[in-house]
Parts: structure tokens; sequence; C-alpha cells
């Protein structure tokens, strides 16, 4: 998918990665982005600066892991734009704790970091599927092909994210619905720079597995990502070799990762 003449719903688009594919996505041409986020204020600050520069996009409100909010954002882009040709479900949630995080910490990643992604291809796909095109864009996470020591309930969620991603794709790719994970490691945002101060085993464990990259250097590789449909997009070009070597012997790959950790029983 060429971005060019497109029109992108993006959630968790205040900041982050999310602004970067916000305003990528306008300079590729896109007929009008929806940059949505609980941070309007963020929101209308990404929007003002993608106007400024001669796009076209909106701001709105909006919750993640409401089905309810998620549908408003493809109404309003219907209304302001046109059918949704890309819907990027990019929110997401971290509180790096392990397997005894509180039951409302487990709760909420899962809502953000999965029923989003489903409540995003439930408003989504109707339309997409009566036009016969269309794309879902997954923001998933390293963390969710090859883990992330001391975080439970963020790898535990990734990989359910990678999951659905893969079902959709089996699913509705002969429909003509294209769907991507985006899977980068380490991006300096404020999801992770607060651990890496903090010295957090989970934060830390990013960072030391591949540079750290800006939220542009992202928005790059799901500009290239799209246009070639790969299902996994890889802006840490390392993570497929890594990945691959997992899979082929994973009880080796789990006693490597404890040492090169230091990970402890939680």
């Amino acid at each position: 998918m060429e971005v060019t003449g497109r029109v992108v719903v993006l959630t968790g688009a205040a900041h982050g990665i999310g602004a970067a594919m916000a305003r990528r996505f306008a300079a590729e041409g896109a007929a009008g982005v929806v940059v949505s986020d609980l941070d309007l204020e963020g929101a209308k600050e990404v929007v003002a600066g993608i106007t400024a520069a001669g796009g076209t996009a909106i701001a709105r409100h909006a919750d993640a892991s409401s089905k309810e909010d998620l549908k408003m954002l493809v109404t309003e882009a219907r209304a302001a734009f046109g059918p949704v040709d890309l819907f990027c479900s990019n929110a997401g949630a971290a509180f790096g704790t392990g397997v005894h995080a509180a039951d409302e910490q487990w709760t909420r990643s899962w809502a953000i970091n999965v029923m989003q992604h489903v409540h995003a291809a439930q408003v989504a796909l109707p339309a997409m599927l009566s036009r016969g095109h269309g794309y879902l864009l997954i923001t998933a996470s390293g963390a969710g092909l090859l883990g992330t020591p001391g975080d439970a309930p963020y790898s535990v969620t990734k990989h359910a994210a990678v999951g659905l991603a893969e079902w959709l794709a089996i699913t509705y790719r002969p429909r003509g619905v294209r769907v991507s994970a985006l899977c980068p490691l380490g991006v300096r945002t404020a999801l992770l720079e607060p651990g890496i101060a903090a010295g957090h085993p989970a934060a830390l464990a990013i960072a030391a597995a591949a540079p750290l990259l800006e939220p542009e250097d992202v928005a790059e590789s799901v500009v290239q990502g799209l246009a070639s449909e790969e299902f996994l997009i890889l802006p840490h070009e390392s993570v497929r070799e890594t990945y691959a070597r997992k899979a082929a012997g994973l009880d080796e790959w789990i006693d490597r990762t404890i040492l090169e950790t230091g990970a402890r029983k939680r």
C-alpha cells in the first residue's frame, strides 16, 4: 500500500511512534489523517504541525480500549475524508511488573495491548471487506516475538497481539485486506525511557538488545513495510535473525536469555 491519497486513522498518536507515523503519512500525501489519543492537546499539537506543513489531519480524543471510541474514529474519518484505508491501532501500555502484577494492571494491559486491536478490526473490517481492500497495522513489539524479561503483562499481551495479527492476515488477506504487525525493539519514547532511567530490568533488556531508534526511524520502516505489504515490519532488522534462532532451539534460547539478562524468579 502506498500511503499517498489514503485515509488513515491512528490511535496513541499524540506522542512517540504514533505521532511520527501521523506526520510521515501526511508528508507522504495521505488524503487525511485522524490523530487520536487520550491526550487531546498533544494530538492537536501533532495536527497543527501537519497542517502547517501542508498536510490534512484532524485530532480526536479517544480511549483505544473502547470499541465505541474506535467506531467513532471510523465515522469521523469517513465524514471528514472518506472511507478508511489504513487503520493503525498503535496505543500501548506497560507497567514493568511481573506475574504478580495487580489485577488492574493485567486487565489494562489486555485491554490496550490486545483488545484494542480486536476492536479496531471489528469496526474497520466491514467497510474494507465491502470495498475489497484495506489495511490493518497492529503495533505489537519485538517483545511479542522475543519476550521481555521483567515485564510479564507486556510480554504476554504483545505475543497475543502478534498472534491476532497472524489470524487476521490468514483470514482476510484472501479478501483483499492486508495486515501487518509492527515489532520494534527499543525506541526513544515516553513508554521506554523512564524505565531505562529507573534501571528496570525489562527496559534495560530491551535497550541492550539493539540500538535505540528514534520514532521517525520507525515511521520510515512502516512506510517501507506498507509499500511491500510485509506481515512483520521490523525496524530493527536484527530481530529477524534472532527470532529465527529462537524458533530453531527454544530451550537454548531460554537458557541464553536467563544468562544474558540475569533474570530471577518473580
